[in-house]
C-alpha cells in the first residue's frame, strides 16, 4: 500500500539576503513524504527565485501529478526538463524531479545514510568565524567567497585582505556571471601572483561562457561551470582553464541525472562539486549524503543554512536555529 503527502513551508530568511538584485525575505518550498510497507522517504522541492527555470506553482503541479501517479503504481519519468520557451519540455521541472527522486531513493534505501556533515565554509567578512570549521575539515583550508556584487576592485581588495589574514587558504570564488570582460580583467589585474595561486577557481566570472573561457586563458585563473551546465546544448568537455563543474541538484534534476553529470565530469578530468541552492536543513542533509556518496574526495558547498532563521524536519549538527517538525507543516495534498 502506497501513500504520499505534499507539505508546504515558508522559512524566514536573513534580512540581508539579496539574489540577483532582489531581496529574498522567505524561502518557500515543498516537502514530499512517501510511505510504503512501513518505510518513509522524504524529498524537498525548492525552486530558487531568479535561478530556477520553474516557479513554485509549476513545481507543485508537477509534484502532485507525480505523487498521484506513484501511489497508483504508474512508472515515473524524471528526465530532464527544460524551459518550454526553448521548445524543449520533459516530464518534470528540476526541483520536483530532484525532490521526488530523493524521496524514492530514501524509500528504497538507495541514498546512503552515512553523512560527513562537511562543507566548504562561506566567507562572510570575518576569518575568525571560519577557524573552528577548518579545524574539523580534512586537508587544506578552503573557503568560498561571493564576488561580483560590488566593484571588481573592491572584490580584489577583499580577496587580498582575506589571504593576508589566512595565507595558506585556498579560495573558491563565485561571480554568478556578473562581470563584463573589462571588470573581470580589472579584478585579476589588482591581484598579485601569490593571491592568484590561492584561487582554486571562479564560478562563471563573465556573462557568457566564451567570455569566461577567455578570462581564464588571459589571467591564468581557472574557472568552474555552474549556470552553463543547465543550459540547452551545453557539452561537458575538457577545455583549457576549466577546473570544475558545480552541480546544484535542485536546479539541475533527478538524482540519476545529477549522477550522470558527475560521471561525465570525472571522465573528462574535471572536479564535480555538489552545491546548495539555499535549501532547508532537510535538503542540505540529503545533499551532504549525496556528496559523500558520489563525490567523497571533494568538499561540497553547502554552507547556506545561516541565511535562514529556522531548520526544517532534520537538523544540521551544531546549528542553533529552531527546528520546524513535519507535524507543524500544513498538508497541501494527500494521495490517495
Amino acid at each position: 500500500m502506497r501513500s504520499a503527502t505534499l507539505y508546504g513551508y515558508s522559512l524566514p530568511m536573513d534580512a540581508g539576503v539579496v539574489l540577483r538584485n532582489a531581496q529574498l525575505k522567505n524561502r518557500d518550498g515543498l516537502v514530499a513524504v512517501l510511505q510504503q510497507n512501513g518505510r518513509v522517504g522524504m524529498g524537498e522541492i525548492a525552486p530558487l527565485p531568479g535561478f530556477s527555470l520553474e516557479t513554485l506553482a509549476e513545481a507543485r503541479a508537477a509534484a502532485c501529478a507525480m505523487l498521484d501517479a506513484w501511489v497508483t503504481g504508474e512508472p515515473l519519468d524524471l528526465t530532464e526538463w527544460q524551459d518550454p520557451l526553448e521548445g524543449l519540455t520533459g516530464a518534470a521541472p528540476p526541483s520536483a524531479a530532484f525532490g521526488i527522486s530523493c524521496a524514492l531513493a530514501e524509500l528504497a534505501a538507495q541514498l546512503p545514510e552515512v553523512n560527513a556533515w562537511q562543507t566548504v565554509p562561506l566567507y562572510q567578512g570575518d576569518p575568525n568565524m571560519l577557524l573552528p570549521i577548518w579545524g574539523a575539515l580534512p586537508g587544506k583550508k578552503i573557503a568560498k567567497m561571493k564576488v561580483g556584487m560590488y566593484d571588481a576592485i573592491q572584490d580584489s581588495q577583499a580577496v587580498r585582505l582575506l589571504l593576508e589574514a589566512v595565507p595558506d587558504l585556498c579560495l573558491r570564488l563565485d561571480a554568478n556571471r556578473s562581470w563584463t570582460p573589462a571588470k573581470a580583467a580589472s579584478f585579476a589585474r589588482h591581484l598579485d601572483p601569490a593571491a592568484i595561486r590561492c584561487i582554486d577557481f571562479i564560478e562563471e566570472p563573465c556573462t557568457t561562457p566564451d567570455e569566461s573561457l577567455a578570462f581564464a586563458q588571459d589571467t591564468g585563473i581557472a574557472i568552474a561551470w555552474d549556470e552553463s551546465v543547465r543550459e540547452p546544448g551545453f557539452q561537458l568537455i575538457a577545455r583549457p582553464g576549466v577546473a570544475a563543474v558545480v552541480i546544484k541538484p535542485s536546479l539541475t534534476g533527478s538524482l540519476s541525472f545529477c549522477h550522470s553529470l558527475i560521471l561525465q565530469a570525472q571522465r573528462v578530468g574535471l572536479s564535480a562539486i555538489i552545491s546548495s541552492s539555499i535549501e532547508s536543513s532537510l535538503g542540505l542533509s540529503q545533499l551532504s549524503r549525496l556528496a559523500g556518496w558520489l563525490t567523497p574526495r571533494v568538499l561540497p558547498g553547502l554552507d547556506t543554512l545561516s541565511l535562514l532563521r529556522s531548520q526544517l524536519i532534520r537538523p544540521w549538527p551544531g546549528s542553533p536555529l529552531p527546528l520546524i517538525t513535519v507535524d507543524q507543516l500544513a498538508p497541501i495534498a494527500t494521495f490517495p
